[in-house]
């Protein structure tokens, strides 16, 4: 099981890389000729992005979507100590945590 021990940087610094990759990632699917209306909906909230980029930092990966081989219940417990350690963060990470039980342990 990981353990989160905090990301190092402040909250308002994760929020404006999750903000930067986020605006990156939409830049990349329209200028590839996808619809914005289209594409944004689809994208987690800023919030949800710190949580994802966090979770990817300590399993040393690319994040979403990424397999981290561990049971649902680890990943669940990973979430819940980001919440406790960045209680800002608790609604995209029960968000989130909804996401994995629907889809069986994977964002």
């Amino acid at each position: 099981m990981i353990e989160f021990h905090g990301a190092g940087r402040s909250l308002e610094v994760l929020r404006a890389e999750a903000h930067d990759e986020l605006r990156t990632l939409i830049e990349l699917r329209c200028r590839a000729g996808e619809d914005p209306w289209e594409v944004i909906p689809g994208l987690p909230t800023v919030d949800e992005q710190v949580v994802i980029s966090v979770r990817a930092d300590a399993l040393g990966h690319a994040g979403a979507g990424a397999a981290s081989g561990l049971a649902l219940d680890d990943e669940l417990e990973f979430l819940r100590s980001v919440a406790l350690w960045h209680p800002e963060l608790s609604r995209a990470v029960w968000s989130l945590m909804g996401r994995l039980e629907d889809v069986g342990g994977r964002f």
